[in-house]
Parts: structure tokens; sequence; C-alpha cells
């Protein structure tokens, strides 16, 4: 199943720059510029909190992304309600050099987890509703850099190879700015991990993600996001990552502020790995800061 959804992936990005390289050569051929707006700005920022938006950056534009997780508020009053316990940060760097094709790099702390992806802005959403929507692809690999655990007790190392600490994730993220102040998408998600976690997991887990974002003054917004998991994939209690936020904009920065209750930032781990629930105060503080540097 995993390389069967791969090959169709990649084959439908193939079609989608074909159909790009086709559009500019169009355009290159005709001094009549295009009747068609793009919409601009469905979401502010690549990220809302946790989920990756339908947004790429700018032409020749780069992002450097500070990610950071709390412990959770159950931890108690003795542990601050999270601030002290242990943290997640993420570094990130971002670029894209046509406005459409992106790919980004970054470093979690959680697991030591290294990771690359692209996305590719399939089809934009115009002022005229000639195209409603936004479509953006997604394509991201995990790489756990931290030594097996459990190791010393089993004897066993599971990371013997070294492509059991690889896992891939691929998202089809569709989204609409219906006004000036209201942006909601939805993205299916298919998830495949080389190494299970246990020897009853099953290596590939899907769902869908939904975030909104609602601006209530120039610079401010609200934001939400959901990962509804519909596959069984594994016996261990997991839930649905969700977070709420407060997202400003100054200057050349975006500061987001939220609640989640996923200690992990990457698709790999939050996605799957969501281990504690917002019905018991298992939520984290957190915050995403983006610098956008154009080139």
């Amino acid at each position: 199943m995993f390389k069967k959804f791969l090959f169709v992936f990649h084959f439908l990005l193939l079609i989608s720059l074909l159909s790009h390289a086709q559009d500019m050569i169009s355009l290159l051929g005709d001094s009549t510029p295009p009747a068609k707006e793009f919409t601009k700005a469905t979401f502010k920022t690549t990220r809302l909190i946790n989920t990756q938006t339908v947004e790429t950056l700018g032409k020749r534009t780069l992002d450097f992304r500070i990610s950071h997780r709390f412990g959770a508020l159950n931890s108690g009053f003795y542990n601050a309600y999270g601030v002290d316990g242990s943290a997640n940060i993420r570094l990130s760097l971002e670029y894209s050099y046509d406005g459409r094709l992106m790919a980004g790099i970054g470093r979690s702390s959680f697991h030591k987890v290294a990771d690359g992806f692209l996305k590719y802005r399939l089809y934009r959403q115009t002022d005229n509703d000639s195209h409603p929507l936004g479509v953006t692809l997604f394509s991201g690999m995990y790489y756990v850099g931290e030594n097996d655990p459990d190791e010393a007790q089993t004897g066993f190392d599971k990371y013997e190879l070294r492509t059991s600490r690889l896992s891939y994730a691929y998202e089809i993220i569709a989204g609409r700015k219906f006004s000036s102040r209201f942006s909601l998408q939805v993205a299916p998600f298919y998830v495949h991990y080389n190494l299970a976690e246990k020897f009853t997991d099953k290596n590939d887990m899907y769902g869908v993600s939904g975030a909104f974002r609602f601006k209530f003054s120039k610079r401010s917004a609200i934001t939400a996001e959901y990962s509804y998991r519909i596959s069984k994939y594994s016996f261990d209690t997991y839930y649905d990552s969700m977070g709420i936020g407060y997202e400003i904009e100054t200057g050349g920065h975006v500061f987001q502020i939220h609640f989640t209750n996923s200690f992990g930032i990457v698709e790999s781990q939050f996605l799957a790995h969501t281990d504690s629930k917002w019905s018991n105060a298992g939520v984290r503080l957190g915050f995403n800061i983006s610098r956008v540097f154009t080139l």
C-alpha cells in the first residue's frame, strides 16, 4: 500500500510541475496580463500550530523558525504547570525560489529527530473564484537520531539498521479564504514508519486534519487545528492532536502562542503518537516564531 501511495503521490507532483512549466511557457508567448488575481495570505505562515498550511513562501524567501513546547499543565504547581518540565524545541529553515515549490529542513530535540520536506502549491485560489480552493502537496521525511533507550536491558539495538530510523508523511492540503477575516483548510494525511514501535503495531496510519484562522484585528488572529486519526494502528493509547492559539504579526516576525496536547512538533510525532489529552489538562503551552528574509 505504501509503495502504491508513494508512486501516485510523486506522479501527481510530476504532473503538477509539468503543468506549471507549460503555464510559464504560455505566459512568455503572450504579452497580455492574466485577468485573474490570486488570493493572498489564506494563512499568515506555512504552519499554523503543528499542522502545515496551504501556504508556501514567497519568491526568493527564507524563513527561520523556532518552535517550543513546554511540559503538560497537569504536572502541577511544583513544575510551574509545565514550564519547569522537559521541553521540545525545533529549529528550522525553509526556502522558496519561485513562490510555489519550497523546501525545508529542521531539527527537534524530542528523540533528536532531523527532518526534511517539500511543499508544492498545485492550485492557488483566485479572487474571481475561477479557482475556489488552494491546493498544496506536502511530503516529509524524518530521521530519529537518538540511541535505543532499551538496548541496555534487551541487549538488542532496534536501530541497528539505519533505515529503521526513517519515517515519512504525505498530505494533500486544500484551503479557502472565505473573507478577509476567515480561512479554513482540510488535509488528508498518510504516515509510514519503517519500524513500528511494537510487534503488534502497524507501519502505516492515516487520517484527516482541519484548521482555521479568524483575524479579529489588523495584525492578530485566533487559530485552531484538529487532526483526526482514522486508522487503528496501535494497541497503545494515543489521542487526536488538537491546538488552539493566538497569532500576532510584528513587522517581519510572526509570533504564535498556543495550547496543544501534542509534545511532538513534526508530523511523524504529533499525528500518530500524541499521548496526552485535553480532558485532564494534559495540554502544553507552546509558541512558534517565524522570521522571514527576502534574498
